[in-house]
Order: C-alpha cells, then structure tokens, then sequence
C-alpha cells in the first residue's frame, strides 16, 4: 500500500529528509550529508532512512541546484536573439548599484556575454501592432550560427513582445527547426510583462537554468523509478507550490530559491495549527537566518527578488529575507571599535571554535557553549563541543580586546546577533505595514530555537513557536504544498478607461490556459483552484499593488476602492482623488494536492524528569540553575516556566525566566512572553 510521503531539502551541509504516514499522521526525520551530486546524498538519505520507494504516494523536493548554478556561474553556454538594437538592455540594466556610495564595485557581468547576444530585424509597438515583421533570412542565419557555436540554450527577448508575441514564436520555430534539442525560451510565454529588462533577465535565467534542471529532474527520476518509485516527482518552486518535471523544462528559473520557501510555507501551517492566522518565520541555521511573514493565513508574495543583484527573476515568490546571520556566524570588531556578528561565518569547515577544528575566532556556536544554553553534546551524541575552546575563542575574540568578563563578552556577542536578526523581522513586519504584537514566532533551523525567545521580547512578540523538530522544518514545507501556475497578461490603461468585460475576457484565456497545464500534470478539475488578482497604482507611480478580483468582473469601481484599502495598509495613506491605473491581470492556478493530517497527541498529564541541570546565563551579571530536558519526554499539555532548557537530536530550545512554555497536541512548544499581549 502506498501510504507514505517524503520530503527531501538539500542544504549545503545536511540533506533533511521527512517521512509521514498518512493512515496515523506520524512523521519522522532523518538527516544525511550532502554530496556534490545531490541525487547521490538523496538516495543516500533514503537507504538510511530505510524507505521503501513502492510504498511512497509523494515524493517532493526543494532543491539548490538552480540557486547554485547561477550563483557560482556554472551554466551551460546560453545565446539571446533581440530586436535590433536592444542586444544591450540586459547589460545597461537600470544603471544602478547595489552599494550606492562604493563607485568601484561593478556589477556583475550579465549571464550571456555580448558576442552571444544576436539580433535580428523585427518590430512591434506599444500597442502589439506588427511594424515590421520577422526577417526570416536574418532568423535562419543566428540560428545557423548559434548552431556552429554549439549553445545549449537561446532565450529569444524582443521589444513589446509582452503584447503580442508572434515574431518571437516564429524565431522560436526557426531555431528549433534549426537546432533540435535546444531549448528555447521566448520572453512572451516565459514572462508577458512590461518592463523589458526585467523580462528579458527573466528570460535569459530561465534559458540558462532549463538544461541544468532538466538534466538533474531527470536522473533523479529516474533513479527514484529505478528504486520502485511510480509517481511525478514534485518539485517545489519558489511562489510556494509545487510543479513537475514536465513543466520544468519551460520554467526551469521557477526553480531558484526553491528551497528557501519550503521553510516559509512550513512556519506558516505550523503557526495555524497553533491557531495563529499572523506569523514570521525565523528560520535560523548555521550561516544565515531566512525572515519570512504570513498575514490573514497568506505567505507574502513578491516579483522584486533576484539571486544576484541587477538580474532580476520576476516569476511570483514567497517573500523571504536572508542575512548573515547562524550558529557559524563570526564576531568580529570594525574599525571604529564597534563589536559587529556576521555575515562572515566559520561554515561548517572548519566551523565554531568549539569543534576543534583549528578556528579560533568566536561565532555564535561559542558564545551559547559559554553562557551553558547550548550543551556540549549535539546530535544525540554525534557531536561532541569543547566548552574550553568555545571559552578561549571568546576570551581572546572579544572580552580581552573590550575589557569585559568571558560571560559578558559571550552575552554580547548573542545581543548584536540577535539585534541583526531583530531588524530583519521589522523590516519584513513594521517596514511593510505590519504590527509585530499582533504576530507569533516560528523559530526553527538548527539555532532558531536558541534565539527566538530573546528576538520575541525585542519586538513586543507575544508567542513563539517551536516546532517538534526545528533543524527538518523546512523538508516538513515541502509535503504541505500544492500544484501551483501562474500566469499574467499586461493591461495598461486607467481605471476611468477599463473596459469589465475586456478584462474578463483576459482572466477567461488565462484560466483556459491554466486548466490545460494543470490537466498536463494529471489534475483532476475537482481539484483546481483559481485566484485572480489585478495590480494597480496610483497613476504616475510605477510599482503596483495587488488587489483580489472577483469572477466575473463586471465593474470597476469595487477593484478602485479596493485598492484605496490595500493601499492605506500597506503605505498608511490613501487619495481617493488620484486616478488609479491598472497595470497586470494575475491568475494563480493551484492544483490541490491530497494532504495526510499530523498526529495529534492525548495530553497523558505525566510530568516530566529534567535529565539535569546546569548552570545558564541568561543575562551578563549571574547564572541561574537550570532544569535540562529531552524534547521526546515532554508529552502534550506539559506546561514548565523558565528557566529551562529543551535539548533534541536537531536543535535546542531556549526558554528563558519571564515565559511559560506549553507542548501542545502537536508537540509544538509554545512559548508565551510574559507581559505581552496576546495574539
């Protein structure tokens, strides 16, 4: 009987793999390390996990290995063919910098070089009027010529394309009658929007990524089918669903920063199961932390992301914010004296000082070893910290050079730490319109749990929330998603000019073309949902809000003063007097995946023995005597004040005096800031 779901998330260090059984909900974890080939620590995984792949129903993965690729640059050769006399635009970009006040610092050079960026003669304007059409001499000559130069990948972006994409499917049918096998991505079915430099980096990333994830989606396949796998592998993308091989090979881009929303999506099912509708994600590991926000039961979702600065990728992502800041992260002093933490990190090799591995300067790691809130054995054993190296490294790194005590200098290192990670939270909440009192913390990863209590008390958060098993959560994301699509089309025109019934009609062709995807991907139309949108501004502006449609759209004055609202949110004002414009209808296409139901525990009443008892600093001046438990003792409806300490085979979890903590039915800790107000 097939009746179990798996979820793998390949990280740099550990690949997490999380099995549930649907007919009793249970979950377990397992935790491998990564291997260069990622199929191979996945396999790996699965064996020591002792899966057997005939009895998978589900098998879903967050992968790096589209965020790998164009970060370290290991990309097939890709060609662009444009309009001529645009073969520029994905270099000129928008002429800006990500460090403003550095003059010196170039941005990178784009993903094809100029000698592979081609053009041919052919014209639209604004309107999706043909002015010129296709020079089907010039076509066939770049495509012989791309053909000599043995490109694996051509991204065809041409000027207005975004309103009528006829010349661009032609060039499309010449390559490929040209040069079979070569993937060809045309920026009006990649991405139909305005903006041309944003639609043709789009584009470009999408063509570099497609033979480098179609390659990796398939012999993971295969390898899975090979070991009595049956089903679609599901791949999860970055607007927070999941998608198949089949659609990979024409949205391979969908793909970077795939495994960064898995722990987003995760935070937030976990958080309504705690009945918390409004949530942040704190998702702490050992080099970064990844901030992410759901408000009203929704994850934020952005088009303004990138994995290197200037080369936009405007596919629809869940909101995340990554900074510099884990359990490796180094303390360090600047140049005015100022004690800073991060973004540097000691990784995983040779990593804290207190691995013993030849690193004598401090990292978070160190300074929790020293103040006793994080123990000197990890990982059920398997890792073993010297408290005396963590000691020396804090000692030398900072206490010495700014004259305090080992503890002092250790709780300073964790106050700058997680005033770093405090500001990441206020600039996804407090800087976007939203109260953080009015939210509960998420913290997991393999340090959220140390943290997220002290980063709660900062911002006024009333309940934080850890998860039964904080360092696999983000694998947890990847089994709670659905079959996800979107799809836009550009519509600029005032609000005074919209025409209901020309709108309708677009979201009739976008949700035709929704259903006939999903259909592809074997969903059953029992199991489709569609959600429609249509972003707006203030005319003269040029970023947009998104405002839900209904269906049908008849008049235009409800969508008006619906944005008025979204708009008084998020910026906290509005001008009904100001015309309003519309800019993009959006179509979210979701394919309803069946999903098993997490164990709910019987609270036993059972009180649990501490294991023992260590002394913690919780503070700089003394250390309190602190119960240690095992996470596994804890059952449901156990409710301990700190001081206390939860130690598990994947994290620790920090509750400090002033809170009461509470297993619930889940075996979620909830921890309740006193003093707060509640959610």
């Amino acid at each position: 009987m097939q009746n179990l779901r798996v979820a793998v998330d390949v990280g740099g260090t550990f690949t997490d793999i999380c099995i549930m059984d649907e007919t009793t909900g249970l979950i377990r974890v397992e935790k491998t390390s990564s291997s260069a080939d990622p199929i191979d620590g996945i396999m790996s995984g699965v064996e020591k996990a002792g899966i057997d792949l005939s009895k998978v129903a589900l098998f879903s993965h967050g992968t790096t290995v589209a965020t790998n690729a164009l970060i370290t640059r290991r990309l097939p050769r890709t060609a662009m063919v444009c309009t001529r006399g645009f073969r520029d635009v994905i270099e000129i970009r928008r002429a800006n910098k990500e460090d403003l006040w550095d003059t010196y610092k170039d941005v990178v050079p784009p993903y094809v070089p100029r000698r592979d960026r081609l053009v041919v003669s052919e014209r639209i304007d604004a309107q999706g009027g043909i002015v010129e059409t296709l020079d089907e001499d010039e076509a066939r000559e770049v495509a012989r010529i791309l053909k000599r130069r043995n490109v694996a990948a051509v991204a065809v972006c041409f000027m207005n394309a975004f309103m009528n994409g006829a010349n661009e499917r032609r060039m499309k049918e010449i390559l490929m009658e040209v040069m079979p096998g070569v993937p060809v991505s045309t920026s009006s079915e990649v991405l139909p929007e305005i903006f041309e430099h944003e639609r043709f980096s789009t584009t470009v990333a999408n063509a570099a990524l497609s033979p480098v994830v179609v390659d990796y989606t398939s012999r993971l396949g295969k390898r899975l089918q090979q070991d009595g796998y049956e089903r679609d592998l599901l791949l999860l993308h970055t607007g927070g669903g999941v998608m198949t091989p089949k659609s990979v090979e024409d949205f391979a881009a969908r793909l970077a920063g795939s495994g960064i929303a898995a722990g987003a999506i995760a935070s937030k099912y976990i958080a309504e199961l705690c009945g918390f509708r409004n949530s942040i994600g704190l998702d702490m590991g050992g080099t970064s932390t990844d901030v992410s926000l759901a408000y009203d039961g929704q994850s934020r979702i952005t088009k303004d992301w990138f994995i290197e600065f200037g080369y936009p990728i405007r596919f629809s992502s869940i909101e995340v914010l990554t900074i510099g800041a884990g359990g490796g992260s180094l303390a360090w002093t600047d140049e005015a004296g100022s004690l800073r933490n991060g973004p540097q990190s000691a990784g995983a090799n040779p990593g804290p000082a207190c691995y013993a591995k030849g690193n004598r300067q401090p990292t978070n790691t160190d300074a929790n070893v020293v103040l006793g809130r994080l123990g000197t054995s990890l990982a059920g054993g398997k890792i073993t910290l010297d408290a005396d190296l963590a000691l020396r490294a804090v000692r030398e790194g900072v206490a010495e050079p700014f004259g305090l005590e080992p503890h002092a200098a250790a709780d300073a290192i964790i106050r700058v730490a997680n005033a770093n990670m405090s500001d990441a939270v206020r600039l996804i909440s407090i800087s976007r319109g939203y109260d953080p009192r009015d939210f509960a913390l998420v913290a997991f990863g393999g340090a959220g749990a140390l943290h997220g209590a002290a980063i709660a008390r900062e911002l006024s958060i009333p309940a934080v929330i850890v998860p039964p098993n904080p360092g696999v959560t983000s694998a947890l994301g990847c089994l709670l998603v659905d079959m996800q699509h979107d799809f836009s089309e550009s519509y600029l025109k005032p609000a005074n000019d919209a025409d209901a019934t020309a709108i309708e009609d677009a979201f009739v062709r976008l949700e035709q073309e929704a259903l006939e995807r999903l259909a592809h991907e074997g969903v059953a139309d029992k199991d489709v949902v569609l959600q429609r949108s249509i972003d707006m501004m203030y005319l003269g502006q040029w970023r947009s809000l998104a405002v839900s449609a209904p269906s049908p759209v008849t008049d235009i004055a409800p969508l008006v003063e619906a944005f008025h609202r979204e708009h008084q949110r998020e910026y906290n004002f509005r001008r009904d007097e100001t015309p309003v414009s519309l800019f993009r209808i959006n179509l979210k296409a979701v394919g309803m995946v069946p999903k098993a139901s997490l164990a709910k525990h019987v609270p036993t009443g059972l009180i649990p023995t501490p294991k023992t008892r260590r002394n913690v600093w919780f503070a700089a001046d003394a250390a309190v005597d602190t119960p240690v438990y095992e996470r596994e003792t804890l059952p449901a409806g156990f409710v301990f004040k700190g001081p206390a300490i939860v130690e598990q085979l994947d994290s620790t979890v920090v509750v400090p005096p002033g809170t009461t903590a509470e297993v619930d039915t889940y075996l979620n800790i909830i921890i309740r800031i006193e003093g707060e107000a509640n959610v």
